[in-house]
Order: C-alpha cells, then structure tokens, then sequence
C-alpha cells in the first residue's frame, strides 16, 4: 500500500472513531458549545490523572525496585553495571517526565517521549539478560517490573491523546505543521504541586539510586560484567 493511501485511510479511521465515540457517549445531538466544553472537561480530567496519579504512582515500583536491589546485594553479584543499567532507565522516564511536566506539550513533547520509551525498553530487555544468570530475581521484583514497563507507556499515551493533533502532524496526516518548539507552558501547575513531586521524585528515586550506584563501585567501580552464577 502506498503512502498516500495509507494516511488517507487512517485519517478516515480517526474520523470514524471519533464519530463513533461521540455517537455513543452522547444521548442527544449537542451544539459545538456544548461539545466544546465536554472536551475541555475530557481534557481537563486527563490532565488531573496525569499529574496527580501516574506521575507520582511511578515512584511507588521505582523505590520499591530499588529495596529488591538491596536485598539482592547486587554490589556482590550482578555489580555496578546493572546498576547503571537502573540509572539509565529511570533518566529515561524521568526527563521527559520533566519536559511534560514544565513545558508546552506538543511534538517536540511527544517525540522525545516516544524515543525515551524505546529507549528505556531496550535498557530493560539489557538489564534483564544481564542480572538473570548472576543473582536471583525474586517475584516482587518481577512484579514491580511489570508496574515500571507500564507506566512510561501509559503516560506516553495520555499525552499522545491529549495532543492527538499534534501526533497526527508528525505523521503528516492534517495540514497542521508540527511544533517542535521547547516554551514553558503558559498555565503550569501549581509550584507547590511541582516543588512536591521534585522532592519526591528526589528522595524515593534520586538518592537510592545514587547510593545504589555508590555502594557497587565501592565493591568493585569496573563496569565489565560479573562472573555468572554456576
């Protein structure tokens, strides 16, 4: 199938779905001022759960992860490179995290992100091969492993609905250009709200890490593999 025939397709496919969304949430045909305002509370709401639920729910299985490490005593077994292989992961999320979080959500916004999700899964399917033979990976780490995947994809996806416009741009399906431009967002959130989740993200993932990191070079700083386990 050729290109051109392609957009044009899933630009029909995005049509119906939203045709079809709006047909069944609504009991009764409503004017555009009424549309208008119901997808500003959509919007809205979506915002809320984005800031308020799954940024800081990402820190729950990060500092929990962080325990398993511990208890593991990765300095004497899968060492300091699997501990960089953490750090990596959780710069991933992290900076688009912040990017989302401070400045105007737009192509620029969603790029990064999607580019940080696959790099970060990459990282993942790293330390996974590498930790496996040399030390044992107990349940709850695989379990807070599943909550740490997910998480980066389904924030991903909010904004990807929240700037559905701007997704459908970079794809060259509107004649809307894409905004690759990197502007402080014009309403923000709260500073007490941003200051709150900085200092969190700070104690539950920043410093753990760190000291992670710390503790496996002070065993051994070579960032070389460790002997597997027989």
């Amino acid at each position: 199938m050729k290109w051109s025939s392609f957009k044009r397709a899933l630009t029909k496919l995005a049509a119906g779905a939203a045709t079809f969304g709006a047909g069944i949430s609504h009991s009764q045909k409503l004017d555009d001022r009424q549309r208008r305002e119901r997808e500003r509370l959509t919007a809205r709401a979506m915002q809320v759960y984005l800031l308020y639920v799954l940024m800081p729910l990402w820190t729950i299985p990060g500092f929990g992860d962080y325990l398993c490490h511990r208890r593991a005593k990765i300095e004497s077994t899968s060492g300091t490179q699997e501990s960089i292989t953490h750090s990596l992961m959780m710069a991933s999320v992290a900076v688009p995290a912040l990017q989302a979080l401070l400045f105007e959500t737009n192509a620029l916004t969603l790029v990064v992100g999607a580019g940080a999700l696959i790099f970060h899964e990459l990282v993942v399917i790293w330390d996974v091969a590498y930790a496996a033979p040399r030390r044992h990976v107990s349940v709850t780490e695989q379990h807070l492993h599943s909550f740490l995947e997910v998480l980066p994809f389904a924030t991903l996806s909010f904004l990807l609905c929240l700037r559905a416009d701007q997704a459908m741009a970079i794809l060259g399906l509107t004649d809307e250009k894409p905004d690759f431009a990197l502007r402080l967002k014009a309403e923000p959130p709260p500073r007490a709200y941003v200051a709150g989740l900085l200092a969190l993200i700070t104690l539950s993932i920043g410093i753990p890490y760190a000291e992670e990191l710390l503790r496996c070079m002070r065993v051994n700083p070579s960032p070389l593999p460790r002997p597997k386990q027989p």
